[in-house]
């Protein structure tokens, strides 16, 4: 029993080596509370994953890089340190929002999601983390951003949905305050998307600042940063009903 007690004591430890390790090469240093917290993520991830869909990838090394590394990534490109105001919208199993927490636990992170079982998910990941000043939302963002409480009340708004650029904008721009920033995270390969977006984001209030691509650690996989920055208030028309946003986005 002690033998297989060592051996899952050094496997634990090599996997929180191989994350300390991989947050290294994007410029990310983590404390070992904070080695631990994303540790008992992926085992929280992992258990509710047997009962209900939230990922399709599941190893260990695959979650490692291609969800918290794959999160982290937008730190080498945006300041985020302080007390600012994040939303996450359409943030699944928390994917950006709980890795940018852990790695920067004074943010104040807001988590979006339509699905009420991820809710519930993700609530069990923050009590589970003892994670403060972070809340989970069950709702739709054209719902959301028309409430007071959240309209234009965030300084950084990201998402790594799969909805097109220009739906996306709609979703995420009436959240952000003025000056604030729309982040949205995308394939490498998004030029013409992001080009067709260009009418929404100006409509929306918003101004195109720059896209970064860059490649996650040790991997073929490319990724671009789409960063939009809130130049005047979003018109109180948008965002428009749910379901319009996707299905007749604002194009040229």
């Amino acid at each position: 029993m002690e033998k297989n007690n060592n051996l899952n004591q050094a496997h634990r430890k090599e996997q929180i080596q191989y994350l300390e390790t991989n947050c290294q090469k994007i410029g990310i240093t983590l404390t070992g509370d904070q080695l631990e917290q994303f540790y008992g993520y992926y085992e929280l991830l992992t258990e509710w994953n047997q009962v209900m869909n939230l990922t399709a990838i599941t190893e260990y090394k695959d979650v490692v890089q291609k969800h918290f590394a794959d999160s982290l990534t937008l730190v080498p490109v945006c300041k985020l340190t302080g007390t600012g105001a994040l939303l996450d919208v359409g943030t699944g199993a928390g994917f950006p929002g709980i890795p940018l927490k852990i790695a920067f636990p004074d943010l104040r992170i807001t988590l979006l999601d339509s699905l009420n079982k991820r809710v519930k998910f993700l609530n069990q990941v923050i009590e589970e983390l003892a994670l403060s000043q972070i809340q989970a939302y069950h709702g739709r963002a054209e719902d959301f951003a028309r409430r007071k409480e959240f309209r234009e009340q965030f300084d950084f708004c990201v998402s790594r949905a799969v909805a097109n650029l220009a739906s996306l904008s709609e979703y995420c721009l009436p959240f952000v305050r003025v000056g604030g920033l729309f982040i949205s995270y995308k394939s490498g390969n998004s030029g013409e998307e992001i080009a067709k977006a260009q009418k929404a984001i100006q409509v929306l209030g918003g101004h195109m600042r720059e896209v970064k691509e860059f490649w996650l650690p040790d991997s073929d996989i490319s990724r671009s940063f789409v960063m939009v920055e809130k130049k005047k208030a979003t018109d109180k028309k948008y965002p428009r009903k749910a379901g319009l946003p996707g299905k007749e986005p604002i194009l040229a």
